[in-house]
């Protein structure tokens, strides 16, 4: 397996993949089966179409699996400053 291709779902990684990060392992993909870096010129049209479709399958793919034991998908988490808020917001409210 191509070494510079990751794993592009959670857990391995924190969020769901994004667009670049999925084009990027596509591209590594056909690189690696291809056995090229860059492909010749007249080669490009066909070089790209495959990179699309690896991306769009990978898209597919990672949209559709389900990992078993993993949290279920919820709201965004929190940033700090918003955790803070609401408890100072409920501290005034208890205090009032």
């Amino acid at each position: 397996m191509c070494r510079s291709i990751k794993t592009l779902r959670p857990p391995a990684i924190p969020e769901d993949a994004t667009e670049e990060e999925i084009r990027a392992a596509a591209l590594q993909y056909v690189r690696k089966i291809s056995g090229f870096r860059a492909p010749a010129a007249h080669n490009r049209e066909v070089f790209d179409r495959a990179v699309d479709a690896v991306a769009e399958a990978t898209a597919e793919l990672l949209a559709g699996i389900e990992v078993r034991g993993a949290k279920p998908k919820t709201a965004e988490p929190k940033t700090a400053e918003l955790k803070a808020a609401e408890e100072e917001s409920a501290e005034e409210e208890s205090a009032a």
